[in-house]
């Protein structure tokens, strides 16, 4: 029987999370062997942020992720922070800029985030092996054994990153939760977040001539707002408004969206029935909104005629249909074109110095698999980054 080789570090999961740790437990001098079923590494980082890659967001705090332990990524996010990924970056000669709300892309290619990874870990010695897969993991003695479709590995420590159930299609499985729940720990339910939300057919047929009009927008559910993009499409609302929100939304629950968050639409109209009563509202409204959508609420709110002719009773319903529109979602559109998943995880059963199992020692969870979700714009990532570098610390 052929020996298993034996290492000191083994990572599941060529992403982010993974290659960040893998990276900073190399240069400790740990022996590291990173695995992936995927052809490529970094796959997620490379079609992030429209191919430019939205690497981290220099606003964040804790305050920007959904967890149901919120103050467990506090440490992480404290020890590395988006400055320390940004010296690196800059340390790699890759040019960024900002954006709004403190998010940062690449001047160039994701590819370059992705290429500053892979080449850190071949300079600190960490092997990367690609299209491999885990068939089993066991505990052994005070390290693990795992079977892979490239031989037999010996460890000490297990790390996984084999992040969450987003978008299938390039190759996302419930893999890391699996090796959870065999070593004892406990799951939060999981559930698509930030993804774009289904209507019922009848909304839906009114909507669909607005197909691809976007507005500066506010999406409310209770407590929590998200003043940005609102974006119909051709199965309901997307944009980062409702991406955003959809991470709060629960099914069965109400959804408000303010499409002219900063315009008092009522005192507007009013204002232009005083001095140009003879325009419709479309007309008026359309100096608010996308002509498109302009024209769909006067013609669904007020009927035909002019401004004139509409009382404040008809002003103020239209007032409300831009501002104050309410409605339930059927659902959302999925794993499938969720950028993330939430839940994962439980945090009560990982040391947040550590991100190490608490009843486990020397198995380690972190980025996407955890329970612990960013906003859109950068925090994934810089969790990714964070959840990462601790552990490699550590492993």
């Amino acid at each position: 029987m052929t020996r298993p080789e034996r290492v000191d570090v083994v990572v599941i999961g060529a992403g982010a999370a993974g290659m960040m740790c893998a990276w900073e437990a190399a240069k400790r001098g740990r022996r590291v062997v990173v695995i992936d079923h995927a052809r490529a590494p970094g796959e997620k980082i490379r079609i992030s942020g429209g191919g430019r890659c939205n690497f981290t967001n220099r606003g964040t705090t804790p305050k920007n992720y959904l967890s149901a332990n919120p103050s467990f990524a506090i440490s992480a996010l404290k020890r590395y922070t988006p400055e320390d990924f940004i010296r690196l970056v800059d340390r790699h000669g890759i040019a960024w800029h900002e954006k709004t709300l403190g998010q940062l892309f690449c001047d160039g290619s994701a590819r370059q985030i992705v290429d500053m990874l892979t080449d850190g870990l071949r300079e600190a010695g960490a092997a990367l092996r690609l299209s491999t897969t885990v068939s089993s993991v066991a505990r052994d003695g005070d390290g693990f054994s795992l079977a892979t479709s490239e031989g037999s590995l010996a460890c000490r420590s297990l790390v996984i990153a084999s992040g969450g159930k987003s978008i299938p299609k390039m190759g996302a499985t419930g893999f890391g939760y699996e090796i959870a729940t065999q070593f004892g720990l406990r799951l939060v339910p999981t559930r698509p977040g930030l993804v774009p939300l289904t209507l019922d057919p009848g909304l839906l047929e009114t909507i669909a001539p607005l197909s691809g009009v976007a507005v500066e927008g506010r999406a409310r559910h209770g407590k929590t707002a998200f003043d940005e993009a609102v974006l119909f499409t051709h199965r309901g609302l997307s944009g980062p408004a409702i991406l955003q929100i959809s991470s709060y939304w629960r099914e069965g629950e109400e959804i408000e969206l303010a499409l002219a968050p900063r315009t008092d639409v009522f005192g507007r109209l009013r204002e232009a029935r005083s001095t140009n009563g003879r325009q419709g509202p479309a007309t008026a409204l359309a100096e608010i909104l996308p002509k498109r959508l302009a024209q769909a609420i006067a013609e669904r709110e007020a009927g035909a005629g002019n401004l004139a002719d509409l009382s404040d009773k008809v002003l103020r319903r239209i007032d409300t249909a831009v501002n104050g529109w309410r409605f339930k979602p059927t659902g959302s559109e999925g794993y499938r074109t969720a950028e993330v998943t939430l839940g994962g995880v439980d945090t009560a059963d990982l040391d947040s110095r550590t991100l190490e199992a608490r009843q486990m020692r020397g198995l380690y969870f972190i980025g996407e698999v955890v329970d612990v979700t960013g906003w859109l714009g950068g925090y994934n990532f810089q969790w990714a980054w964070a959840s990462g570098w601790v552990a490699g610390q550590n492993a």
